[in-house]
């Protein structure tokens, strides 16, 4: 029967806005709507409250205001990093990992496409980028290396120091999309020699639409958008103050608050694996068991399709994904699993819960109750098939 709370296990797709990013914004509708590029004071107002977010991004993770381009979001960033830096790169191959976003994965099918060499690293059955494949595949002239910093189905995190490091070695430019790990993964962008990253806001409790592109100073891109020279003449187009304004309160916020946040998440995390592996059988955790996100919870469920599964447990109110929001829709295993290595019949069986910074122990034990018996629902179903 349908509990008449319902239980939000998806954070990793989007989290709601926070009311003081929410209350941040509200006065950028209305009283103080004027365009950044404006001379007067409507315009100086809004283009100093802009240029107070790009400090707030800037400082999450150690860049200069100078270096931070806002975007519609990571899937924006990532496209503009990899199709910009190519554009004028004498050497036209890049390296991504196997597990990257979609928005990378399918971007570097078009680039192949369009005479571009792409390879992708291999990872190891954590999600692991496996150095020595990453060291073998530089031995020849790359113009790029994208690595996510922690993956957004299995939350495994990557050691991005290492990579890094590597890449610097053999001068070539080192990019990383960390949507996942603002607020979750301690991110210094100087000492760990990262050129480029990519973020969004609506992963933490900032408003959709809205993300940002760090590029190292030195380093050129083709422009993303011509016009009117917003964005020092990289992305032109009226900024949305509004969200900029509601993206920078998010992600100060999120590093404010970080370590108290993530400490609770992980014990909630922890608990809810070890109830999954106590009270279901034939299950297969997927990612790092230590080296991931707090509040991610990635499982295969043996003999079932995780999309049967995910239905029936939204029917009891309680919402959860079998993989990266942005191809849920699809039917099709998840390709992060398969270079892992999961068997097909565990990778069509996968589930993935995300926990918020709102989720109680009460969500938990409700969603395992819940989860138990829709498995042996299933299960009992397919048996007799």
């Amino acid at each position: 029967m349908k509990s008449n709370k319902r239980i939000y296990l998806d954070s990793a797709s989007t989290t709601y806005v926070s009311g003081e990013a929410l209350q941040a914004m509200m006065p950028y509708f209305t009283s103080e709507f004027g365009n950044p590029a404006s001379l007067h004071l409507y315009g100086r107002d809004a283009e100093k409250a802009l240029a107070k977010a790009r400090e707030q991004v800037a400082k999450s993770i150690n860049a200069d205001p100078s270096e931070i381009y806002f975007t519609s979001g990571a899937t924006e960033s990532n496209n503009w990093m990899i199709r910009g830096a190519l554009k004028n790169a004498t050497v036209k191959r890049v390296l991504v990992s196997s597990i990257e976003h979609p928005s990378i994965i399918e971007l570097t099918k078009q680039l192949a496409e369009d005479g571009y060499k792409i390879e992708y690293i291999k990872v190891d059955s954590e999600g692991v980028i496996l150095v020595s494949d990453l060291i073998a595949k530089l031995a020849k002239p790359a113009a790029l290396v994208s690595v996510m910093t922690a993956n957004n189905e299995v939350g495994t995190i990557q050691f991005l120091h290492t990579i890094a490091k590597i890449c610097e070695e053999r001068g070539v430019m080192f990019h990383t999309d960390a949507s996942q790990a603002i607020g979750s993964v301690y991110i210094d962008v100087k000492e760990m020699k990262v050129d480029a990253l990519s973020m969004s806001s609506h992963k933490i409790y900032g408003p959709k639409g809205i993300g940002a592109l760090y590029l190292k100073k030195g380093l050129k891109l083709d422009k993303l958008v011509y016009g009117g020279g917003q964005e020092r003449g990289m992305r032109s187009g009226t900024q949305n103050v509004p969200a900029i304004i509601g993206f920078g309160v998010a992600v100060e916020l999120a590093l404010r608050d970080a370590t108290v946040n993530n400490t609770r998440i992980k014990q909630l995390r922890d608990y809810l694996i070890r109830e999954i592996e106590g009270k279901i059988d034939n299950v297969k955790l997927n990612g790092h068991r230590v080296q991931r996100l707090p509040n991610n919870v990635n499982f295969s469920f043996k003999g079932i399709e995780g999309e049967s599964l995910l239905m029936l447990l939204d029917m009891e109110g309680i919402a959860v994904s079998t993989g990266s929001a942005c191809s849920s829709g699809s039917l099709e295993k998840s390709y992060v699993l398969s270079a892992m290595g999961v068997a097909d019949e565990l990778a069509q069986g996968s589930l993935r819960m995300t926990l918020s910074r709102n989720t109680t122990k009460q969500d938990i034990d409700s969603f395992i109750s819940v989860l138990v018996k829709t498995v042996k629902k299933l299960r009992q179903m397919s048996a007799l098939r």
